[in-house]
């Protein structure tokens, strides 16, 4: 308690804060120093990802818009299918939506995508001596990357009071057809989409 006391009357504190007080021993602060390309890491392989992220540590990169475009591109080129008793094919792609995406993590390229999709389909079916124009939809309800095997498509007709639920049930079969069209188109947009 005295010594405390005697400190205080001398200006000493107990006390000491080493960064306050340099001493010419300790070494001189670093001074910064602009890298060029080829100081940054000379063996090193490229990284994937931004320049900012050359450890390869985690980074996502959204490719929404480019996969909903590219999406809608395929799928309307797939064109129309001929049955046995008719044809129809896909005019447009009325819902796509979902997401798209690019991850870095570890300097590993990573991938994958969620989406829906109902494409609107036509088609002319020649059912008890007369042809029918049907119109109707594809309805997707839910896929991601890597789960195109278990693709399912869901078929819903336009309400047609002059078709009988039998013939409505064969043009249902008809139309689930275009599952494995789709399912190609879907399998080269996620190697389009691996690829990136």
């Amino acid at each position: 308690m005295e010594r405390e006391e005697e400190n205080k009357k001398e200006g000493v504190s107990s006390y000491r804060y080493w960064v306050r007080e340099a001493t010419a021993e300790a070494a001189p602060p670093p001074l910064p120093q602009k890298l060029n390309n080829n100081d940054a890491a000379p063996n090193a392989p490229p990284a994937l990802g931004s320049l900012w992220n050359q450890a390869g540590t985690w980074e996502e990169k959204s490719l929404t818009k480019w996969a909903t475009d590219r999406l809608k591109e395929l799928l309307g080129s797939v064109g129309s299918l001929q049955f046995s008793s008719g044809k129809a094919e896909i005019i447009d792609v009325n819902r796509c939506v979902g997401d798209a995406y690019l991850v870095t993590v570890r300097n590993k390229k990573r991938v994958g995508y969620t989406y829906e999709l109902s494409l609107k389909v036509e088609g002319e079916w020649s059912l008890e001596d007369n042809a029918k124009r049907v119109k109707g939809s594809l309805d997707i309800p839910e896929f991601s990357f890597g789960e195109l095997d278990d693709l399912e498509v869901d078929v819903k007709l336009s309400e047609d009071k002059e078709l009988s639920h039998k013939l409505k049930q064969l043009i249902r079969l008809d139309m689930k057809q275009f599952l494995e069209p789709i399912r190609l188109k879907l399998g080269q947009f996620e190697q389009e989409l691996k690829d990136r």
